[in-house]
């Protein structure tokens, strides 16, 4: 069986995370319903958030894994840091909608009912996030695909603030104190809060072309210290992201009695030694003379 592309497989992978969110959604819903707990109530829309955010990824995946045209000549892919901010900011709008119910919670407690299998339920709807979201992180990771790993954390967020959730609705219906339902779910609020802020900032310095990070920049000096004991010197180093693709662009000299050819075949080195230390990376080089051979211009005379 062939394998399948970049593009098949983050479309597959989104696809599932749809499937994923209308599942959760509807056992969510009904766990609310059965106890009417609004901390289960707040964790049904961000699941909510979740079909939301993960249909637009699947458009943004798409889109970025088309290859490069006329018209955008480096490619498509920051298109995804569309996806991962607008997931930022649904996020964010969730947490408002989610802190204004439980503020009036807050002000009318309400007792619960059918806790038990209410719980129930909503522990399937974790389970089956917690399945897909370790499933779209990693494979995230592997593509270099920020939307699909971004909605995996999303996930992964919504699994934890779950778990909250539970404790929250089981210590209600231990102690009681039914006040603890709202502030259970202004505590989910605040987390997803952060998460959403976390999106926002890392789709920011993709869409402003962000370095690469300190790793990657370190593999980088590493290919490039042998070239160095050659005698060749390096100038202008510049790296950015760009979705799931990364730029590296480097000036190379060289001792101004090397020929064409010899200058050429010391490019080809550099960029296949730097594409094989970063696969995913686009090389440009760029040969100059070395700055102590080039003759200082004389002076002219008055």
């Amino acid at each position: 069986m062939p394998a399948l592309s970049d593009r098949t497989l983050l479309t597959r992978l989104m696809w599932m995370s749809i499937a994923a969110a209308l599942a959760t959604i509807t056992l969510k819903t009904l766990a609310w319903q059965m106890t009417g707990s609004v901390g289960l109530l707040s964790d049904a829309i961000e699941s909510l958030v979740n079909l939301m955010a993960a249909t637009l990824a699947l458009v943004m995946v798409r889109w970025a894994t088309l290859p490069p045209d006329e018209e955008h000549m480096f490619g498509h892919e920051k298109a995804e840091y569309f996806a991962a901010g607008a997931e930022g900011v649904f996020i964010l709008v969730a947490a408002v909608s989610i802190g204004w119910i439980a503020a009036g919670r807050l002000l009318h407690p309400q007792a619960l009912e059918s806790v038990g299998p209410g719980l129930a339920v909503s522990v399937a709807a974790s389970l089956i996030n917690l399945g897909v979201a370790t499933a779209l992180i990693r494979s995230g990771r592997r593509l270099r695909s920020i939307t699909v790993e971004a909605d995996g954390r999303h996930l992964m967020t919504d699994v934890v603030t779950s778990a909250g959730v539970v404790a929250g609705v089981i210590a209600v219906a231990v102690s009681g104190w039914h006040l603890l339902d709202p502030i259970v779910a202004l505590a989910v609020a605040l987390n997803i809060v952060v998460t959403g802020v976390r999106l926002i900032r890392r789709s920011g310095g993709g869409l402003m072309d962000h370095a690469l990070p300190l790793e990657e920049q370190a593999a980088i000096e590493t290919v490039l210290a042998p070239f160095r004991g050659e005698g060749v010197g390096f100038k202008t180093l510049r790296t950015r992201n760009s979705g799931r693709r990364s730029f590296v662009s480097v000036d190379v000299q060289v001792p101004g009695r090397w020929t064409v050819e010899r200058g050429h075949g010391l490019l080809e080195r550099i960029e296949r030694d730097i594409q094989t230390a970063l696969p995913h990376a686009s090389v440009t080089t760029h040969l100059e003379p070395l700055l102590a051979e080039v003759p200082a211009k004389r002076k002219r005379g008055r």
